[in-house]
């Protein structure tokens, strides 16, 4: 029997929608994978291939709880996406076999100290506590995939106090995400329990206390969160 030097963390979890629970391994994200947000963000979305940033597992903030306004910054922003979660993984995946990879879909929240990666990428640093900082990734309940016969389309939306901030739809997404998995199984080793934040529309901007965040992607749920 292995003794730990200390109790073992508990396991991050995504609830199921119609019960269980979805344990997380890791949490990757695409930037930039709308040309819209890519152009409002001062990139060239015909020129960029994928890339990726990560969030801690236990990053994940989930049943519409309340989201903590984060220390160090006063440029908190939305980044509203669809989240594929995988149940099973393997390098170098063609891209015919990637959707048969994926357990379910949820809408969730990239949430970014905006401040923090701007100064970051001006100074060449890392801007890795723009990102993975903690309940930085509000998430839904995950729908199962065989329940989503067509993940390439569908309305998706955020809402800030009622007031729609961003609208765009899946099929806008610059890398599909049966080419997203593949390119990142090209990059790293791929695993049951791995999340897969695809990108975020257009409209991101700053919230703050009190705010009430609502998204929803057509076909496969919603997301909730306050700011407190």
């Amino acid at each position: 029997m292995v003794e730990y030097a200390i109790s073992p963390p508990q396991v991050a979890a995504v609830p199921v929608l119609g019960g269980g629970l979805f344990p997380v391994r890791r949490i990757f994200c695409v930037g930039r994978n709308y040309a819209a947000h890519a152009r409002e963000m001062g990139a060239d979305p015909d020129r960029e291939p994928p890339f990726f940033f990560t969030k801690p597992a236990d990053a994940v903030l989930t049943g519409g709880a309340d989201m903590p306004y984060p220390p160090a910054t006063s440029d908190l922003h939305h980044e509203m996406e669809l989240v594929v979660a995988l149940g099973s993984g393997g390098a170098d995946i063609p891209v015919a076999e990637a959707l048969n990879h994926v357990w379910g879909y949820a809408a969730g929240l990239d949430m970014t100290r905006r401040d923090l990666q701007a100064a970051a990428k001006k100074a060449g640093k890392p801007w890795d506590m723009s990102k993975g900082f903690d309940a930085s990734a509000p998430i839904g309940d995950l729908l199962p995939a065989f329940r989503l016969p067509d993940p390439t389309r569908g309305r998706i939306a955020l809402a800030v106090n009622g007031t729609i901030r961003q609208e765009s739809d899946l099929s806008q997404m610059i890398w599909s995400i049966a080419e997203t998995i593949a390119c990142l199984s090209g990059l790293v080793r791929l695993a049951p329990g791995d999340l897969i934040f695809t990108g975020t529309p257009e409209g991101v901007a700053a919230v703050g206390h009190g705010d009430v965040l609502e998204g929803t992607i057509e076909g496969v749920g919603s997301v909730r969160t306050r700011i407190v």
